[in-house]
């Protein structure tokens, strides 16, 4: 399923974005822009309200819509590599490619897969100020609000990834930040996924999604695209290592099996020279 219009100049916004190494910033078309109260509010409503009994009942239907749209759009997917995560246990961080707003199903098909209850969702706090159905999904499907806040950050935010995982969950935070829509390419990584698992103690899931064109069309532009979900070798922070080492270690190693897993699945060398073949699903400019 496409979600936004102009995919052209998006596009146009990845290839220059990529040819000049600006891997972490925004490619969409105006996308919302929140002042510091809003995005204050959204945060402290979130953490204000997600004990709630409301909230939490909300959270349940939320979560049925949700795995209603992660059966239907992975009905094709295909999960290669789950001897990697067969003996683990406990909470993990858990990161993935990030090229679409539906990407996150992949992993929640996964996650359904694995029969766990949920799979929580890190994303910008800009997409909690979404309207209608969307935005009930984005306030409601166990999706985490981020912002630029050290305080909520370091305090709020750590404290619910450290309950989480406590518990035994799963956490999904995409080390690429922004979404580049149908970008095949792994992209260099932030350390804040890893800085995370480092400092909770908890092992990284590291998954490739493998996008392969399919016959049918989307639109007049795209063929829709079936998700192969690649479950690479968990990665688990060193007791005898700092955070810090831990991170950049843990980060070096994820972006290597992402770029090992793309290479094999595409058979070919990872560079960020741009390709329209780099966009899933993409008939190109020279379309009939």
């Amino acid at each position: 399923m496409i979600i936004g219009d102009k995919r052209e100049l998006v596009i146009d916004n990845i290839k220059a974005k990529a040819e000049s190494g600006d891997f972490h910033v925004k490619v969409e078309l105006n996308d919302p822009v929140l002042s510091v109260e809003e995005s204050r509010a959204i945060v402290n409503g979130y953490v204000a309200n997600r004990k709630k009994l409301s909230f939490k009942m909300k959270s349940v239907v939320a979560r049925k819509m949700a795995n209603i749209v992660t059966r239907s759009e992975n009905r094709h997917s295909e999960i290669v590599g789950l001897e990697n995560i067969k003996d683990l246990k406990g909470g993990a961080i858990v990161t993935s490619n990030h090229f679409s707003p539906l990407d996150n199903t992949a992993i929640r098909y996964l996650t359904l897969k694995l029969h766990k209850k949920r799979i929580n969702i890190v994303s910008q706090e800009t997409n909690f100020a979404m309207t209608g159905i969307l935005g009930f999904l984005m306030n409601h499907a166990d999706i985490i609000p981020i912002n630029g806040d050290k305080h909520y950050m370091q305090k709020d935010f750590f404290n619910i990834l450290k309950e989480l995982v406590g518990k035994g969950e799963y956490v999904l935070i995409y080390p690429e930040q922004e979404m580049w829509f149908n970008y095949r390419k792994p992209r260099p990584f932030k350390r804040g996924s890893y800085f995370f698992a480092a400092k909770l103690g908890v092992p990284v899931i590291s998954c490739f999604v493998e996008m392969r064109d399919l016959p049918e069309k989307d639109t007049d532009e795209f063929y829709k695209v079936k998700y192969i979900i690649h479950v690479l070798p968990t990665i688990y922070p060193d007791p005898e290592k700092s955070v810090k080492e831990n991170s950049l270690r843990m980060r070096e190693q994820d972006y290597q099996q992402k770029k090992a897993a793309y290479e094999k699945a595409y058979g070919k060398k990872l560079t960020y020279d741009f390709d329209e073949s780099d966009i899933a699903g993409w008939m190109g400019r020279s379309k009939a």
